[in-house]
């Protein structure tokens, strides 16, 4: 059912790699909501994933970008300018990639090279992307950037490995530019903290399935599907929460303020 809750907006959908994506997913919500739209991906990921699939059921251009490249941002968002023919009211950051855990490499083991690219990837681009609408004047008056990020920043979860310092690096990036685009325009800058879901991205942690199967038990309404991510980013884009930012928003069903369940109590006594 859709509400036409963006009706008239126009945004940028970063990070949508496969029908698995939250991104693709909320790409999919935001045109139903009645949003236009510009796609971006690193060049790497438009040639390895199915965007023009996407591009073609929401009706949006692909315009690719290095998220750690300045002069990429730069050009990215003066191309969505020109194409939506003024500013922009939102921004979904949905992106992250670790060298490390890509390699095998443990949390006390790390390469700190490879350590300062999933910093700058996953964390740094969001300021990026933030600085490079801000030097542009990109962003209209009350525009909302929602960035995708999981409760590892908070809490440990070994075979998240430096991702976690990558997710708490990014909400304090929220928290901080947040600050200074609200008070320049009114700009909100807020994470949703999600539910472990299997997009392609996150397949790839060791043991995803067990964060699944233990984040279900945990949770009292259950895992939050991907699908119900986006529903939720659509009301955070949306003029219904114009004065919510800075804020780190938990989207789990209730995990992240669970002590103990009874099915997780059930399955230690079996």
């Amino acid at each position: 059912m859709s509400y036409n809750l963006l009706k008239g907006k126009k945004g940028i959908i970063f990070g949508a790699l496969d029908e698995k994506s939250i991104a693709w997913r909320t790409a999919l919500k935001c045109h139903a909501e009645g949003a236009q739209l510009v796609l971006s991906n690193a060049p790497v990921a438009l040639r390895m994933g199915e965007i023009n699939k996407l591009a073609e059921a929401v009706q949006a251009p692909v315009i690719g970008a290095d998220v750690t490249n300045m002069d990429d941002l730069k050009k990215l968002f003066e191309e969505s300018m020109k194409h939506f023919g003024g500013g922009i009211d939102f921004v979904l950051h949905s992106i992250g990639m670790s060298l490390n855990m890509r390699k095998g490499k443990s949390y006390t083991e790390i390469d700190y090279e490879w350590n300062k690219k999933t910093l700058d990837i996953s964390a740094m681009s969001l300021h990026r992307v933030l600085r490079t609408a801000w030097d542009l004047d990109a962003l209209n008056e009350g525009a909302s950037v929602v960035a995708l990020t999981y409760i590892a920043a908070q809490r440990v979860f070994p075979d998240y490995n430096e991702m976690a310092d990558a997710k708490a690096l990014l909400e304090s990036v929220t928290r901080s530019f947040g600050y200074y685009y609200g008070m320049k325009k009114k700009v909100r800058v807020n994470t949703v903290s999600q539910s472990p879901t299997r997009t392609t991205a996150g397949s790839g942690v060791k043991g995803f399935d067990g964060f699944i199967t233990y984040a279900e038990k945990m949770s009292p309404l259950g895992n939050a599907t991907g699908d119900q991510c986006a529903d939720y980013c659509v009301t955070l884009f949306s003029d219904l929460t114009r004065m919510v930012t800075m804020q780190n928003l938990f989207h789990d069903g209730g995990f992240s303020f669970s002590g103990v369940t009874q099915g997780v109590i059930d399955q230690m006594e079996k």
